[in-house]
């Protein structure tokens, strides 16, 4: 590629984040309040997507519990908050005033961490089939326990009346305006996009590279495959977290139901449809699964009954003519060009 053209795409790939950047920021304020509930939905989706995208896309673990990490970052923002059934000192908002919400939020960065490295250690140990099993029954185990720990999470009743948080030294509070919330989370989404790019950037992505395509001979070549999968498990598990606390701020609630498996699932569709190891997937999958069928359903209500099947339908036929997803990364496209046509010569990827 010539230097003008190099440039020249630079330049278009510049202005295109710019103007997407600037309808993000001006979308909220020029639709309905409903709308703006569905944007706040398609942001904590595209936050989930965008971890979960570390584990599957650019470590190639197959992690079908990531809901577990978005339930506890929600169950101890409610728990902390005072809300639930717990009524210690440290529970009530007296204690932790205009900043308890976002201390809680860094607590949960460092409880999710410390979750995934924990459910890691002796599961990551584990490849394919076998780990997306494991991961599955630790997402069922979660929301059965909270499901059944009436004393701390309420039971299938959950914990209600979570408070909104407030922005210190103005005293802002959210409040069930959904625009703050949106606005919080476009802003967690630019921080986490910013960390895992530069991480896939670095020496540590080439080894997430190097673990998804051979394991075996990455360990060969003196890659500390263990410690790098614990690694990408612990970011998923942390940004599931900040998800999850958000997600329980916002609905005021939080029970079992919110965190089953088929929610697992909608947020590994998104990943896969948008491009498993592509930043811009994560968030163009998250806009498809669940922004679009929302926004439909706003609009036609008497389509409800079809969504998932044409859902279903519309996955069906990504696999089948773009399995690369909708914006895949140049590596992932290139394997799969090379998997497609073995003459092609490896220096294009």
């Amino acid at each position: 590629m010539k230097r003008g053209d190099s440039r020249n795409r630079r330049l278009l790939t510049g202005g295109l984040l710019t103007g997407v950047a600037i309808i993000a920021l001006v979308i909220p304020q020029l639709v309905s309040l409903a709308a703006q509930e569905i944007l706040v939905l398609i942001a904590t989706f595209a936050l989930l997507a965008l971890g979960l995208n570390v584990v599957v896309g650019f470590a190639g673990l197959l992690d079908l519990g990531y809901i577990a990490f978005y339930a506890t970052g929600a169950y101890a923002w409610g728990i902390f908050s005072g809300a639930g059934p717990i009524k210690m000192p440290y529970t009530r908002s007296e204690f932790w005033g205009d900043w308890g919400f976002w201390i809680i939020l860094f607590v949960v960065l460092a409880i999710n961490m410390g979750i995934g490295v924990m459910l890691g250690s002796p599961t990551l140990r584990l490849r394919g089939d076998y780990l997306a099993i494991v991961t599955l029954g630790f997402g069922e185990i979660v929301r059965i326990v909270a499901n059944n720990l009436e004393s701390v999470t309420g039971a299938a009743l959950g914990i209600s009346q979570i408070p909104h948080p407030r922005i210190p030294f103005i005293g802002y509070h959210f409040g069930l305006n959904p625009v703050p919330y949106y606005y919080l989370l476009l802003l967690l989404l630019i921080v986490g996009i910013f960390v895992i790019r530069r991480l896939d950037h670095s020496r540590i992505g080439r080894a997430w590279i190097a673990i998804r395509e051979d394991e075996v001979a990455a360990e060969a070549m003196g890659v500390p495959t263990l410690k790098m999968k614990l690694l990408a498990f612990a970011i998923g598990a942390t940004t599931a977290g900040v998800a999850g606390v958000v997600f329980a701020s916002k609905s005021n609630y939080v029970s079992p139901a919110s965190f089953d498996v088929f929610a697992s699932f909608l947020v590994l569709c998104a990943v896969v449809l948008g491009g498993m190891g592509s930043i811009p997937g994560s968030l163009a999958g998250a806009f498809v699964i669940v922004g679009i069928p929302s926004f439909l359903q706003l609009r036609f209500p008497e389509l409800d009954e079809y969504r998932y099947w044409t859902f279903g339908v519309i996955l069906v036929a990504m696999m089948i003519f773009r399995p690369q997803g909708l914006i895949p990364s140049k590596r992932r496209e290139a394997e799969l060009m090379l998997e497609a046509d073995p003459d092609i010569p490896e220096a294009v990827t």
